[in-house]
């Protein structure tokens, strides 16, 4: 966030670009309708390569939140997950909340919104499967806009802005797939 007469605001879409360029990341950004679920982003990205994701912004009973980064076609068990995080139940964050914290509305979720966190408040988890990809894909802080980025150019923006990320194996559920962001 930068500053603006004394309150903080999030970080633009332009912002974010500037500073992965001044990190020496390779990056490409394609503009498409604003999409908030997988199935959409699907129909939108055409042939964009590397790994696609769903993006879950969540939180323990005491507050603590966690940012799960998953492979867009896995089915999360909430539960499982938390226990192998170190908590007993997770539930989505709120829209507020996610404003507030990570300076982004539902279905602009990303990694990028880390940014934003400047207290540290947000733990990043991210999916093993994610490591079989060299290019990842995530929104720069808007729904409209996919950005393609190195793996190891987006493992050193979460060290960079203090958020490194730990890995999981991401437990799936039986269930059908779930098309949310």
């Amino acid at each position: 966030m930068t500053e603006e007469g004394g309150a903080r605001r999030p970080w633009t879409p332009e912002e974010l670009l500037a500073y992965l360029e001044s990190l020496g990341a390779d990056t490409r950004t394609h503009a498409h309708p604003p999409v908030f679920t997988v199935a959409e982003a699907r129909r939108h990205r055409g042939s964009l390569p590397g790994a696609h994701t769903k993006n879950l912004f969540l939180r323990d009973k005491k507050g603590a939140m966690w940012l799960v980064v998953v492979l867009e076609d896995r089915t999360v068990d909430l539960k499982e997950l938390a226990r192998r995080l170190g908590h007993r139940r997770f539930s989505f964050g709120s829209a507020q909340r996610l404003m507030r914290v990570l300076g982004v509305v539902p279905g602009a979720v990303t990694p990028f919104a880390v940014v934003n966190d400047r207290e540290g408040a947000v733990r990043v988890a991210l999916d093993r499967g994610l490591q079989a990809f060299d290019v990842w894909n995530f929104h720069p802080l808007d729904n409209a806009r996919t950005t393609s980025i190195r793996a190891a150019d987006m493992l050193r923006f979460l060290r960079e802005t203090g958020h490194d990320p730990v890995w999981v194996e991401v437990p799936s559920q039986a269930e059908a797939p779930d098309d949310g962001e």
